[in-house]
């Protein structure tokens, strides 16, 4: 190989630092200047020798000292792009405009706006809600719906309340606050899988009592049910409603773990684990294997729970595993009390990029496919649907409302209400605002008198939000709401209704005949209440590429 005897310019900022640091440096012991120049250069040579001798960064030892200054601007990319770059009407995951409306309504102060709409009125996929030249009047926004009506302990729920987040996810101060602004304001906090900690017990808001597979806060020291330990929570009178997660959206089909170093003593007391230990969550439920078997741990945990409502959360995948359950549901006339169904936009501390963005059903699709499975097998008047999944305004809870749902949580909003900033390091454990963090440094500067407040006021005037809406359009609760209250822009020229837009079954569709629909007449008479299996169909299919 031929060598080159050309100085490379790119060493330029390297060869001046060296000749900085010599010159400053002798002039600081000859004439007594100011050593800080020797100091500076000296940095920077140091710095530059550094990235010459370093064998990970290539571009650095082709740079030195240059690419540092690359390195530097990437790792504050996403900084530079939400702050200065990002318009207010970018969604990634939230827009400014989205996050400003929670950070207002959590101080209480003003949120209006003044000129006129910043959206694209004229895009495809602008959506509205249309108003009445009737308008109602209702006395106060505190909208509840009933959920396990047939139950020995039904629960009255408020249409607007904090989806699941961990103690070990969040803070203990962030936990404490949501507890708190939860009891203020008389809706309920979801525990996140994590379980009950001190921290969620302390304010003594409502709470629901998440059980994921690795069945935390009622397990057995090898990780499987523990129905005495269950009995001993699921009776508090703080608990009101019991939730088995059998995935989320924002990575469905994936279990966990919390490295043993993580696993601090009040970790472990909330958990039932032992401190210092890794602690997992398995990627499915060791308790049941089947959709008849998922039914009656609903009804064991009922029973153990004395008589409070119990449920499942999910993100929808494959069809016919939906369908499964609910075939089994008519054949053993096991129902649970409610159904939460998690959008795949939810959001998380961690999980792959591909999960992300590219596993699970969003919630849109989702709820219209829960919803219209239990209208066509007449459950629906039986089982309440809360939903999940980006929803911050008042105006994302009546759409979510008018595709089917009784209820929905919001995680991300009641986590801006707190001050998070949307740093998008939730997995690090250095989150600016202490709120998604277990290093108690940050934790414990999150004020729980303030933020408390704080999470009370966004529920309170996100409801008043939702009762303008609803007295614009002349409705007086939010159960009013159907399809036909939503319209959406599919292109320049056209809109549709919900109504028009998507596809409602009539009661009873399922079990009379074909619907009409390909989800349903493809899958739904193939499903089997006892097994999660793929139809024999689909399994055939899986064994040729000539498909």
């Amino acid at each position: 190989m031929e060598k080159t005897t050309t100085f490379p310019v790119r060493y330029t900022v390297y060869a001046l630092s060296i000749a900085g640091f010599t010159v400053s440096l002798a002039l600081a012991l000859l004439i007594d200047a100011s050593y800080l120049f020797p100091i500076v250069f000296g940095a920077l040579t140091v710095l530059g020798t550094y990235d010459l001798v370093q064998k990970k960064h290539t571009v650095s030892r082709n740079y030195p000292i240059l690419a540092n200054i690359r390195y530097l601007l990437e790792s504050i990319g996403p900084e530079i792009r939400q702050y200065f770059i990002q318009s207010d009407t970018e969604e990634r995951p939230f827009s400014r405009e989205q996050r400003t409306i929670v950070y207002q309504r959590a101080k209480n102060v003003l949120d209006k706006r003044p000129f006129g709409s910043q959206l694209s009125m004229y895009e495809e996929g602008y959506e509205w809600m249309n108003h009445s030249l009737n308008p109602s009047k209702i006395s106060n926004s505190d909208f509840r719906i009933l959920i396990g009506k047939d139950c020995a302990k039904p629960y009255s729920a408020s249409v607007f309340n904090i989806s699941a987040m961990s103690f070990g996810s969040l803070s203990a101060n962030a936990i404490l606050s949501l507890n708190t602004g939860a009891q203020m304001g008389g809706f309920y906090h979801d525990t996140g899988e994590g379980s009950i900690s001190r921290y969620h017990r302390q304010p003594g808001g409502d709470l629901v009592w998440e059980i994921g597979s690795g069945y935390f806060g009622c397990r057995h020291k090898d990780g499987s049910f523990n129905p005495e330990m269950f009995r001993e929570n699921a009776t508090l009178d703080q608990v009101k409603m019991i939730e088995i997660k059998l995935s989320q959206g924002a990575k469905p089909g994936h279990g966990g773990i919390l490295p043993g170093a993580k696993v601090t003593p009040e970790i472990a007391e909330a958990r039932g684990v032992e401190e210092g230990e890794d602690c997992v969550s398995p990627a499915s439920h060791s308790a049941f294997s089947t959709p008849v078997e998922l039914l009656e741990f609903v009804d064991q945990l009922r029973e153990l729970s004395g008589g409070k409502p119990v449920g499942f959360k999910l993100a929808i995948g494959h069809p016919w595993e939906w369908f499964a359950i609910v075939k089994a549901m008519l054949e053993t006339n096991r129902k649970p009390d409610f159904i939460v169904v998690d959008g795949g936009e939810g959001g998380t501390g961690a999980a792959p990029l591909e999960f992300i963005n590219r596993l699970g059903m969003p919630m849109t699709e989702a709820l219209l496919l829960v919803h219209n499975t239990l209208v066509g097998t007449n459950l629906r008047e039986d089982i309440a649907i809360g939903a999940a999944g980006k929803i911050t305004s008042a105006f994302n809870i009546a759409r979510t409302l008018a595709l089917g749902a009784d209820w929905c949580n919001s995680a991300r909003g009641y986590m801006f209400s707190l001050g998070c900033i949307q740093a998008l390091n939730c997995h690090t454990g250095r989150c600016p605002s202490g709120v998604a963090t277990q290093d108690p440094r940050r934790g414990n500067k999150l004020d729980v008198e303030l933020k408390s407040k704080r999470v009370f006021n966004f529920h309170k005037t996100t409801l008043d939000a939702l009762q303008n809406l609803l007295e614009a359009s002349g409705l007086r609760h939010p159960s009013e709401l159907g399809p036909e209250h939503i319209v959406r822009r599919v292109s320049k020229t056209e809109v549709h209704s919900y109504l028009d837009l998507f596809e409602f079954l009539e009661p009873g569709a399922l079990l009379e005949a074909e619907t009409g629909l390909k989800v349903f007449d493809k899958y739904w008479p193939k499903a089997t209440s006892e097994s999660f299996d793929p139809p024999e169909f689909i399994l055939k299919l899986r064994e040729t590429k000539l498909r």
